[in-house]
């Protein structure tokens, strides 16, 4: 029934002997969107967005392990690095059995999608990117802390704990520098800050960011994917981002010309702000893909 379809209901599916929770909207037999998370949120930071796009899609929405209430490891017992969660996040769509589907990317959802676009090229119909950064004219001040810790971890874990991971800091991702802190619920960074502070999950954060130096190794190879397989593209960037600078968002059209950017009056998390904004300009976006597919 239409009433239903907009409906979002909550599974979990067992992976390689882990706990992979999601969300899901939407018919199955219409086109598939994957929206993939980013740090340190999960499939909840979709939760206004998915209403908004299931009339039109199939929407699908995971959290990585280490994420949400998806299984949380020890890093004793798990390889936190984004190769190890691009790999479950696979092993999660072949399970649902989602052979084709256009990929939504945030922050560390970017690295994650990159990687499965790379294994799975012809699965993805399209590709939309909010604040992920897949170039380095896209990392800000704040990452100089960070490439520090990549450099020498032992002395720099410490200031990247307080750079990253703090109160402040979880804060500061979502308020930024928006001309409209008014806008943002604070318990958006107060229940990040919470699962922040759940047992294990320091070590588990810190051993994974110390895996993102692989994500910045990598970009010249995920430029050159873009620029062989030239996907249908729509950035959509919060301008007020104050980790991923505007630069990254207009350096996706160097590699694909035609790639379609919008930066918006809002922040790392866009959807805090502008959720009618970006769910509108991707259903006009996927309209055009999947009817050119048809035409």
């Amino acid at each position: 029934m239409p009433s239903t379809r907009t409906t979002v209901t909550y599974h979990t599916a067992s992976i390689d002997g882990l706990d992979i929770f999601y969300r899901e909207a939407g018919h199955p037999d219409t086109p598939t969107v994957v929206l993939l998370h980013g740090f340190p949120s999960s499939s909840r930071m979709y939760e206004t967005l998915i209403p908004l796009l299931a009339a039109r899609f199939h929407v699908l929405a995971p959290d990585y392990p280490g994420f949400g209430h998806s299984s949380a490891p020890s890093p004793q017992d798990f390889d936190y690095t984004f190769d190890n969660l691009a790999h479950f996040v696979g092993r999660w769509l072949d399970t649902l059995e989602v052979r084709r589907y256009a990929l939504f990317v945030q922050d560390y959802g970017g690295p994650i999608g990159f990687r499965l676009a790379e294994a799975r090229s012809a699965s993805v119909t399209a590709f939309i990117v909010q604040n992920a950064v897949a170039h380095e004219a896209g990392l800000g001040p704040l990452w100089e802390t960070r490439k520090a810790f990549w450099r020498d971890r032992a002395r720099h874990e410490s200031a990247l704990r307080q750079n990253l991971i703090s109160f402040e800091a979880t804060r500061l991702r979502h308020v930024g520098h928006s001309p409209n802190p008014q806008r943002y619920d604070p318990d958006a960074w107060c229940d990040e800050f919470a699962f922040l502070s759940r047992p294990g999950q320091i070590d588990i954060q810190t051993e994974l960011f110390h895996d993102y130096r692989n994500n910045v190794a990598a970009y010249p190879r995920w430029q050159a994917w873009l620029r062989e397989h030239r996907p249908p593209m729509l950035v959509v960037w919060g301008r007020h981002d104050p980790s991923f600078a505007v630069q990254g968002a207009l350096a996706y059209q160097q590699d694909v010309p035609e790639a379609e950017v919008h930066l918006l009056e809002a922040g790392h998390f866009a959807l805090d702000e502008a959720v009618d904004e970006v769910a509108h300009l991707m259903q006009e976006f996927l309209g055009r893909v999947h009817q050119t597919r048809v035409d």
